[in-house]
């Protein structure tokens, strides 16, 4: 007897210790810790990164591309200074390596060997930089030199184009840099220095004594006065703790004037919109490979290049064609092109059709883009292609002499129109149903309001890029709630939001990535490895973690950034 009694008490334990031993692996393998650590052991590459100034350096961006390809893998050092590719990220072969850390140069390796199945330890020594101007983002441009906030945030318009170094390394005089500005202003913002394309509508370069202040704001930061700048260099703290949890993947483009503005993901394809030209992209993300489609061109002596991209339920993809005054259509079984082009009488040389709103096609069978030269509204049906003005900003105080512009259209689930102004900060409501308007008005006078999107419970989330933050609009009680960015000239340009309820943001001055609670307003900064003039921001929600997506519209590349936890 007493034998059973002891057998039944070991077995109770050995049950005890079997439900606690699948506990503790089961929390393993729920405690992104240990995913991390399985990942280092099963690393293809590892090691770490120091400095003689700081020892292990954390929140270094390391990357690795194989000899003859097209994508380049990154990961962040630890507290630590460690990094690690886990092994089914880097195939075997000869690998360059570099590193992003402002203040910094990889003084060595700069190759690794990765064979099939081993692991390879490559431990980076950083130094000194010799020439740090070659290193600094727009924001940390903006945080070094003097100068009021409203002298510094006329120049966040200058990156739309090109980066603040080209500015800041300049030797025009105010009396040059008039002319210079003027001849800014002749170009579509569609424009790069590889690829410049002039307006046809002249209006905004004329009268170039008024650009008078902001050459002589510039001119007193450039080098024209000597070869030095009277300013002191600031740079940002390289992020820590989750923000270096992170796995970023760069595709790079086959042309150095592709500009990948607006990135969406279909039935696991990427697709974008060509900022600079006459092409849709399609990119398969598991192998790289890239894809073209030529488009139309209905106004050849216009700029080219296509802005926003949607899909609507049928899988068709919309494209706003811009300056050529028109949408297209592009149905990828097919591959074939429809075009829906601005009625004769109503072209003008300063139309130009961006936005779109296809997720909502379904509901109307309707349309909304916005004409952003004259800033008006269309409504577009279809069925029969006919397009339908509405002004919006009719309603606005002063009326159309406000100035206002309108930067983006979204819509509802009952497909009512919901447009940001970009000059004086509101945003107006469409009623699909009687055209009556209804505005409101960030508290910030100067917001320039851009992208955004309207999430499941018809709250308009957009981005303030001259405010730095991002604001929901509650459609139903009608109010504003704000969110700011965690680092000052972040400018953020769009907003999404993933399955967890994070929103995710980016912009063309910090060359990072942002994710924010919205309940506890806490952020997350994600460095990216080299300069990256981001626009549109997308996120894939069928992953086990979301999965952001953007384009480096002056790198010519689309990035992938795969949060750890």
């Amino acid at each position: 007897m007493f034998t059973r009694y002891c057998s039944r008490v070991a077995a109770a334990v050995l049950a005890v210790l079997l439900i606690q031993t699948i506990n503790a692996i089961d929390a393993r393998a729920q405690d992104p810790r240990a995913e991390d650590a399985r990942a280092k052991a099963a690393a293809a590459l590892a090691g770490q990164v120091t400095s003689a100034e700081e020892g292990p350096m954390e929140g270094v961006v390391v990357s690795a591309k194989k000899q003859g390809s097209t994508i380049t893998v990154s990961v962040i050092t630890d507290e630590q200074g460690r990094y690690s590719f886990p092994a089914n990220r880097l195939e075997p072969g000869d690998y360059a390596l570099s590193i992003r850390a402002v203040g910094y140069d990889l003084d060595g390796p700069r190759k690794a060997e990765i064979a099939a199945g081993q692991a390879t330890a490559a431990d980076l020594k950083l130094r000194k930089t010799r020439n740090l101007t070659r290193q600094l983002t727009n924001a940390e441009w903006l945080m070094s030199m003097p100068g009021t906030e409203n002298q510094k945030m006329e120049l966040i318009n200058c990156v739309s184009c090109h980066s603040l170094e080209r500015v800041v390394k300049s030797t025009y005089d105010t009396d040059e840099l008039v002319s210079v500005i003027q001849r800014m202003n002749t170009y579509a913002q569609s424009s790069t220095p590889l690829r410049p394309q002039r307006r046809i509508d002249l209006a905004r370069a004329a009268n170039p004594e008024r650009f008078r202040p902001a050459a002589e704001y510039i001119a007193s930061i450039n080098l024209s006065q000597g070869p030095n700048w009277s300013y002191t260099l600031q740079t940002l703290p390289r992020v820590k703790g989750r923000g270096t949890r992170a796995i970023i993947t760069e595709y790079d483009m086959p042309r150095q004037t592709i500009a990948p503005h607006d990135v969406i993901m279909v039935n696991g394809t990427i697709w974008y919109s060509n900022f600079d030209e006459s092409y849709l992209g399609r990119l398969d993300p598991k192998t790289g490979r890239h894809t073209e489609y030529a488009m139309a061109v209905p106004k050849p002596n216009f700029p080219v290049g296509t802005l926003d991209i949607g899909a609507d339920r049928d899988g068709n993809l919309w494209l706003g064609m811009m300056y050529q005054a028109a949408v297209a259509k592009f149905d990828p079984k097919t591959e074939q092109f429809q075009y829906f082009s601005l009625p004769p009488e109503r072209q003008r040389d300063n139309s130009q059709l961006n936005m779109v709103t296809p997720d909502r096609i379904h509901v109307d069978g309707k349309l909304w883009v916005n004409d952003a030269g004259p800033s008006t509204l269309f409504r577009l049906d279809v069925a029969t292609g006919k397009f339908e003005e509405v002004d919006p900003l009719s309603m606005l105080p002063g009326g159309r002499k406000g100035p206002y512009t309108i930067y983006d259209v979204r819509a509802d689930s009952q497909n009512n129109a919901y447009v940001t102004d970009f000059q004086r900060n509101y945003v107006v409501r469409v009623d699909a149903k009687t055209k009556a308007f209804t505005a409101i008005k960030t508290a910030n006078e100067l917001s320039r309001n851009r992208r955004g999107r309207i999430d499941d419970q018809d709250r308009f989330w957009f981005a303030q890029y001259r405010g730095n933050r991002i604001t929901m609009l509650d459609t139903k009680e009608w109010r504003l709630q704000e969110y700011p960015m965690p680092t000052g000239f972040t400018n953020p340009y769009d907003v999404i939001w993933d399955r967890n309820g994070d929103i995710w943001t980016s912009g063309m001055s910090t060359d990072r990535v942002v994710r924010l609670n919205p309940d506890t307003g806490q952020a997350i900064e994600y460095p990216l490895p080299r300069p990256t003039n981001v626009r549109r921001v997308f996120i894939d929600n069928t992953t086990e973690r979301p999965t952001f997506w953007t384009g480096s519209n002056h790198g010519a590349s689309i990035i992938k950034l795969e949060p750890l936890d």
